[in-house]
This record gives structure tokens, C-alpha cells and sequence, in this order.
């Protein structure tokens, strides 16, 4: 019997430092939640971007 296919789901990375939601990934549910060091172009610098849904 076939496996079903895991859906991709739409997530946004926004920024812990001023709340903007900069960058947006398509990824398999399911898993860790992302922490990714990524560009602030309010801050313009480099800051932590935590994932949250839609």
C-alpha cells in the first residue's frame, strides 16, 4: 500500500527583535521549529528569525 505524500506548508520567519515577517518557506509539516540567524532590512543587520504559521 502507497504512503500518503506529506503536504507542504506555508511558513513565515519573523524577527524576534522588531516582529517583521521577512522571509516566508514552503516545508514538510511536521518536525523542529526553524531558528535561523537571517537579514533585517529595518535593522539592517543580522538577527534571530523564529518560524510561525500562517
Amino acid at each position: 500500500m502507497a504512503k500518503g505524500k506529506r503536504k507542504l506548508e506555508v511558513i513565515h520567519l519573523v524577527c524576534e527583535e522588531t516582529g517583521d515577517r521577512n522571509y516566508t518557506l514552503r516545508r514538510k509539516s511536521g518536525g523542529e521549529k526553524l531558528k535561523v540567524k537571517k537579514y533585517s532590512p529595518r535593522l539592517r543587520k543580522h538577527t534571530l528569525h523564529n518560524e510561525k504559521k500562517k
